[in-house]
């Protein structure tokens, strides 16, 4: 399978000579804009890995790495309209720069051009990729009204919570793994194997960013942190403290979830100060352990050398070791 690194450099340079010079500039600048921000890849990579690891080759699937990363910037540009958010990757988000307007536009065109990018797999490829691709976006949406319902609620759970992960987080990876190895000839079997890998490896990536949102250096972590906290997100750490809390913890939580208006920084830390006594960040980086471990398990049961495996293995683990 080719490096990391290779695949890294390879897919960059593919992206970067997309060409979105087109009319009106207002349209198109803020999606060059928000390409060029960077970011992790993971998706486009997992995609290009996988595929190698089938074929010895990525460029058959280099359309497809293409058409993960731009629909995944497309979902943040309206994720940070919904959230409100002013900062990604370090820098002032398209809804804070441009308007909301913008990004919901330019947010809507980069869905399009997603699928685009899908029209130059091989034909005989294009079916059972556009019907993955196709279901992995309905999940994504289906997820993401679940997470907006969940800040209104106070019956969640821990498993409602990881079962919204799964539709929001999770089936991206996995199909981004799934659908790089069909595109380099795996099997039904190994394509399976790796959707599992990949929704395991989704669980715990979303789980390690609810810890990042809470305990991350905001210059490392790409955006401010305490976001979650003041937005009363359901997310696993806040779920676990609810149940774990002392009653007088639970009511000062309660109470502060329920005010319309307060100081954001006094609110991130009263909750930090809760999820220490409950220890919830040990137990949440216990729970991603045990994705990690499900995720292993599946990558060392593909019918592949294990060379290949290992390739595989280094990506899906290097990106969980994220500086806090």
């Amino acid at each position: 399978m080719n490096g990391i690194e290779d695949l890294r450099r390879h897919f960059e340079s593919y992206l970067s000579s997309l060409s979105y010079a087109r009319e009106p500039m207002a349209l198109y600048d803020p999606i060059s804009y928000t390409l060029a921000l960077g970011g992790k890849r993971l998706r486009p990579l997992m995609a290009l890995a996988a595929c190698s690891a089938f074929s010895g080759d990525f460029v058959s699937a280099l359309p497809l790495a293409g058409a993960l990363e731009i629909y995944h910037n497309h979902t943040l540009l309206h994720d940070d309209v919904m959230d409100n958010a002013d900062l990604r990757r370090g820098r002032p988000t398209v809804h804070a720069k441009w308007g909301d307007n913008a990004a919901i536009l330019s947010g809507d065109t980069m869905l399009i051009l997603a699928y685009k990018q899908l029209l130059s797999l091989p034909p005989h490829m294009l079916p059972p990729v556009m019907a993955a691709f196709t279901e992995m976006a309905l999940q994504i949406c289906e997820g993401q009204q679940l997470d907006m319902e969940f800040e209104t609620r106070s019956d969640v759970t821990a498993d409602d919570y990881l079962g919204m992960t799964r539709l929001k987080t999770a089936v991206f990876f996995a199909t981004a793994l799934q659908c790089g190895a069909k595109v380099g000839g795996a099997g039904d079997d190994d394509a399976a194997l790796l959707y599992e890998a990949g929704i395991n490896f989704g669980l715990a990536f979303q789980l390690q960013d609810d810890l990042l949102d809470v305990y991350g250096d905001t210059l490392l972590f790409g955006k401010n942190t305490g976001g979650d906290i003041v937005s009363n997100k359901k997310t696993y750490l806040l779920i676990s403290a609810l149940n774990a809390a002392s009653p007088a913890d639970r009511r000062e939580l309660e109470a502060w979830m329920a005010r319309k208006t307060f100081d954001a920084g006094e609110k991130i830390s009263i909750f930090k100060a809760v999820y220490e006594r409950t220890d919830v960040r040990s137990s949440t980086e216990a729970r991603i352990d045990a994705y990690f471990a499900a995720a292993n398990e599946a990558l060392s049961s593909l019918g592949l050398p294990a060379s290949e495996i290992d390739g595989l293995r280094s990506l899906v683990f290097s990106s969980l070791h994220r500086k806090m």
